[in-house]
């Protein structure tokens, strides 16, 4: 019998008592796989720790993109019952990388995806705001029950978007615009485009969105397609390259960001623009392709999505418009372009300026800021309970029509057909929600104002709640409303055909781009 030469006795010699020292770990290099000095007893051992060597090495393949597209190499020389399946998949993979191309599949993917995630989340959000009327109208026999239900419901959503945002994904909160020119401009920022913080966006932007408070979508669509850009290129190994390569990712992150405004308003062309203007430093020539492809499809995706649930009878813009076009303007509306031109200018102007204001007064104060900081919640609350407060529709919100939401409110300005000729509620000739403006003890001239000068301030103080939320939305609808107002007290003063042509300039009234 053999002893195990791995001890010495006092005097050199190998000693039986010293059999049962366990063998220090075998080398790992070429004779790793060979005896090397051990003996027949020693045979059980040697095969536990080989397979324990290969388990983790076969692990290390499996985690690491490189190693993963290796082995269906060795597919052909695979007899098992789906190796002819494995075969023919790598095969038309490669065939379809090769011949459609890597980009071209990575866009329609990103696109689509986009695309189901905008109409989800415009799902859920319309069912949110449904949940809120449904309570609102069932507790018509008791004001104060009403006051409750209107009140409770938006700060029970936004609390929850807010404390779960902050749980788990701190870098969720806000709009994300700026830390995508960030990052597209080469600044690396940690746990901005991972899972966990795609969840906490779309989540915590629901909930937002649901609550009727006067909050975006835009600039943190924007985020969550590049997330999506991200991780399909790190999760998929088809796009492995696209993930490795900085450059391409880079393009891919830009592309994102055309797709995120075309599904949030199927609107591809300034989808592309908008990427642009995020990647104001550089912008390669190459990319405009990229942008435009996957914008499109998603913008189309995402209208098809609403003629298959019914919402639409077939694919429109997602704000309809009935300009004449046989007579679309009149020279003398060249004017009043340059005024709405130069109000929207000034407009947008001084809701970043308000905006601005109140953040840096938060900073400021000391003793707010840290109090702030121990009830993280509790300023979400406030400022929810004190919106829905003065939009109660039997209160303050019957003079600014606080019980229509954004959608509705676009939809009755886009509305071609004139409500009154002098504001008064007699003249109403239309109904459904537009007579939400309609007040027997008030001018609807009145209303309007009063509803610009409350959304205005209660937009930007809206756009500080530690929630992911944006800003466009809320300035496009208080562009729309403050130029009405203003133009058409001027038409009535002057021809009925320059009349008409004010109420078709009011459609396209967009104050969100100067902001």
């Amino acid at each position: 019998n053999y002893y195990q030469f791995c001890g010495c006795g006092l005097v050199g010699m190998a000693g039986e008592g010293y059999c049962k020292i366990p063998l220090p770990p075998h080398p790992t290099n070429l004779l790793s796989s060979s005896m090397y000095g051990r003996y027949t007893q020693d045979l059980g051992a040697f095969a536990k720790d080989e397979a324990a060597r290969v388990r983790l090495q076969q692990e290390h393949w499996k985690s690491s993109p490189k190693e993963r597209l290796r082995p269906s190499e060795f597919l052909e020389y695979d007899h098992g019952r789906c190796a002819c399946c494995r075969i023919c998949t790598v095969r038309c993979q490669k065939f379809l990388i090769s011949k459609v191309g890597e980009d071209w599949i990575f866009l329609i993917l990103l696109g689509l995806l986009m695309a189901l995630v905008s109409w989800a989340m415009d799902f859920a959000i319309a069912t949110c705001l449904q949940a809120q009327k449904w309570m609102y109208g069932g507790l018509d026999t008791n004001i104060f029950l009403q006051y409750m239900a209107w009140i409770t419901y938006p700060i029970v959503l936004i609390t929850f978007s807010a404390g779960f945002t902050q749980i788990l994904a701190p870098q969720a909160v806000g709009s994300g615009i700026p830390e995508m020119k960030t990052i597209l401009r080469g600044v690396v920022l940690k746990e901005y485009l991972t899972l966990k913080t795609f969840v906490a966006k779309v989540i915590g932007l629901t909930c937002a969105l649901g609550s009727g408070m006067p909050l975006g979508k835009e600039g943190p669509f924007v985020h969550i397609a590049s997330m999506c850009a991200a991780l399909l290129s790190k999760f998929l190994s088809v796009f492995g390259g696209i993930y490795e390569n900085e450059s391409r990712n880079i393009e891919m992150l830009a592309a994102a960001c055309a797709v995120g405004v075309g599904c949030c308003f199927a609107a591809p062309i300034g989808g592309v623009l908008f990427s642009i203007e995020v990647t104001s430093t550089f912008f390669a020539v190459r990319n405009y392709w990229r942008g435009f492809f996957a914008a499109t499809f998603s913008a189309f995706i995402f209208r098809v999505l609403a003629v298959w649930n019914k919402d639409e009878e077939t694919i429109t813009a997602l704000f309809k418009t009935r300009f004449r076009l046989d007579f679309p303007f009149d020279l003398q509306e060249l004017p009043a372009f340059a005024v709405i031109g130069i109000a929207s200018g000034f407009g947008g102007a001084l809701f970043v300026y308000f905006n601005r204001k109140i953040v840096q007064f938060m900073r400021k104060q000391k003793t707010i800021n840290r109090f702030l900081m121990k009830k993280r919640l509790l300023f979400p609350a406030l400022v929810t309970f004190l919106i829905a407060t003065l939009t109660f529709p039997p209160g303050f919100g019957q003079f600014m029509a606080g019980q229509l939401t954004q959608k509705e409110t676009l939809v009755t300005l886009f509305d071609n057909r004139t409500w009154a000729k002098q504001g008064l509620a007699e003249e109403f000739e239309f109904g459904g929600v537009s007579e939400a403006w309609k007040h027997p003890h008030a001018n609807v001239f009145v209303t309007l104002v009063v509803f610009i000068l409350m959304k205005f301030w209660m937009s930007a103080l809206a756009t500080t709640i530690p929630v992911p939320c944006g800003a466009f939305m809320p300035v496009f609808v208080i562009g729309k409303f403050s130029l009405s107002a203003s133009f058409l007290d001027i038409a009535l003063y002057l021809s009925p055909t320059f009349s008409r042509q004010i109420e078709i300039v009011l459609s396209r009234v967009e104050w969100s781009g100067s902001g």
